[in-house]
């Protein structure tokens, strides 16, 4: 997969390094040159295109007519936008994402404005430092869908109320499916007829709305 990174700030480098270790081919734009020398000490030099992201011809000479993925992650709002405006309507880039660097500006990264998925990292951290205060002992392990799922982790407590209880027959919420179980370091199929034991790590993907309904599920069954 040949994705197109517009920035090479440390976001931009550390994303490209990534992709890289992963197979993709990669590259990556930047025109402020105390940056390209130490992307040039960081980076192999042939993933570098030297120029304006925002100029298409220079995303032309970044092989964009086959890339299947664009990332704008400058440091300006108006930029990214730019960049994925003309990514989407001009050359039609299957997928964009592009960085939010003023939570204000968030209304603005949507479809009309070309973008797939617009990265605000004030608000992640803001919805991520919220429920970490409210959920308890359930882990969010990662975020899904821009947010609205979460694969998330529940040690089983004694008492919990899905002790002994075959998964088939647990009422789960709709909207969740649990995806692995952990036990005594084995990873274990989460077929029907599994019984759960005190200490099992549950790993389940639940969007938002029913997160809260999981964890009372596993919680200690509340004194008779």
């Amino acid at each position: 997969m040949l994705v197109i990174i517009v920035g090479g700030g440390r976001v931009g480098s550390y994303l490209a390094a990534q992709l890289l270790s992963e197979g993709h081919q990669v590259k990556l734009i930047e025109n402020r040159f105390e940056v390209i020398d130490r992307l040039r000490s960081d980076l192999p030099h042939e993933i570098l295109i030297i120029g304006d992201g925002s100029s298409p011809n220079i995303l032309e000479a970044a092989s964009i007519k086959h890339a299947q993925v664009l990332a704008a992650v400058t440091g300006e709002d108006e930029t990214n936008l730019v960049i994925t405006t003309l990514a989407r309507f001009e050359f039609n880039i299957p997928r964009t994402i592009a960085r939010v660097n003023n939570p204000k500006n968030a209304w603005l990264f949507n479809s009309e404005m070309g973008v797939d998925v617009g990265l605000n990292q004030t608000d992640i951290l803001a919805k991520l430092v919220a429920e970490e205060m409210s959920v308890g002992d359930m882990m969010t392990l990662l975020k899904l869908r821009r947010g609205e799922y979460s694969l998330v982790e529940e040690k089983l407590p004694p008492r919990s109320q899905v002790l002994g209880l075959p998964l088939k027959e647990i009422k789960l919420p709709s909207t969740c499916v649990i995806a692995a179980v952990i036990r005594k370091g084995q990873v274990m199929i989460p077929r029907g007829n599994l019984l759960f034991e005190v200490g099992d790590e549950v790993l389940a993907v639940v969007d938002n709305n029913s997160k809260a309904e999981l964890r009372q599920l596993f919680a200690p069954a509340p004194d008779a």
